[in-house]
């Protein structure tokens, strides 16, 4: 199995995490809702599988580009 990390495409702060771990979800399934600039940005599975890691907590400070969940593919 191979892994894949969803990113976050913004920086801002962890507002929801909307997966467990070992869910399984689809390609285009909210992983991740990140609060920016009043706005709630979606991090989106690219490909579907298991949820492997969560790397972020609620109320997290996070970068653009940094890692927010691990998905095994």
């Amino acid at each position: 199995m191979a892994k894949l990390a969803a990113k976050s495409e913004v920086s801002g702060s962890v507002w929801k995490i909307e997966v467990t771990l070992g869910q399984k979800v689809a390609e285009g399934d909210t992983l991740v809702l990140i609060e920016s600039m009043k706005m709630e940005i979606p991090v989106i599975a690219e490909q579907a599988g298991a949820v492997a890691s969560i790397l972020v907590a609620e109320g997290d400070a996070i970068t653009e580009g940094q890692s927010v969940v691990t998905l095994e593919t």
